[in-house]
């Protein structure tokens, strides 16, 4: 009887160790397919993307071309420029009134000197002061 068993061990571990290397086998096949289908995929995701991209940068160029043929329209249809700008708007002028600060606009030449400004622009928050000079800027009355 024990031989019997030893004869049925012995035959059931060669079956496990055929049927162990075909598990190695497809195992090994299995990886290989997986590379071999990483590299495909990879190579339609580049293909997507560099058309997605050719589309984008085509529609960016597209867009750069309108707004430089806008800009070449207005330059020739002698609109002025905000450097030609010799006026300040009413409430940028009441506020710099209400500071003590006068302008004659009308003067040739006039400027406000930058010191005289900050002096007169103290009480004011940042955001204030930064715009009254920018709009002074724009006047070309600040220097």
């Amino acid at each position: 009887m024990e031989d019997s068993n030893v004869l049925n061990l012995m035959e059931a571990t060669e079956r496990l160790e055929v049927v162990a290397e075909a598990l190695e086998q497809a195992a090994s096949r299995l990886a290989e397919r997986q590379v071999a289908l990483a590299a495909v995929a990879e190579e339609h995701v580049g293909r997507i993307v560099a058309t997605v991209e050719s589309a984008r940068e085509a529609e960016l160029e597209r867009r750069l071309a309108e707004a430089e043929a806008r800009i070449v329209a207005l330059l020739a249809s002698g609109v002025p420029q905000y450097s030609e700008r010799k006026t300040l708007p009413v409430g940028m002028a009441m506020m710099l009134a209400k500071q003590g600060v006068t302008l004659d606009l009308g003067a040739a030449g006039t400027s406000i000197d930058a010191a005289t400004l900050d002096a007169a622009l103290t009480g004011l928050g940042i955001e204030q002061r930064i715009a009254v000079k920018s709009e002074l800027r724009r006047a070309g009355l600040l220097g």
